[in-house]
């Protein structure tokens, strides 16, 4: 009868250890996951901003590349008007 009131104990000893660090475990898990997200919203956040960035860098390159040959022409009707 000894023996088995030591094994029930044990038993539940080994229960409720497993339960505490099932749940510390999984607390440290879900906190994790919440950091991993903000650091994954933060970086989009900075991603979108260089693509912002950079889409406006590609506008305004095309849009002086038409000035330029705007220029190039006016500048070929000049050469030609006095000669």
């Amino acid at each position: 009868m000894e023996n088995i009131a030591v094994a029930c104990i044990s038993v539940l000893g080994t229960v409720v250890v497993s339960l505490i660090s099932y749940a510390a475990n999984r607390k440290g898990a879900r906190e994790a996951s919440e950091s991993n997200a903000k650091l994954i919203a933060y970086r989009l956040e900075e991603l979108e901003k260089r693509v912002s960035k950079h889409n406006n860098l590609i506008e305004r390159t095309y849009k002086l590349e038409g000035e330029m040959a705007e220029v190039q022409h006016d500048v070929r009707d000049l050469k030609g008007a006095h000669t």
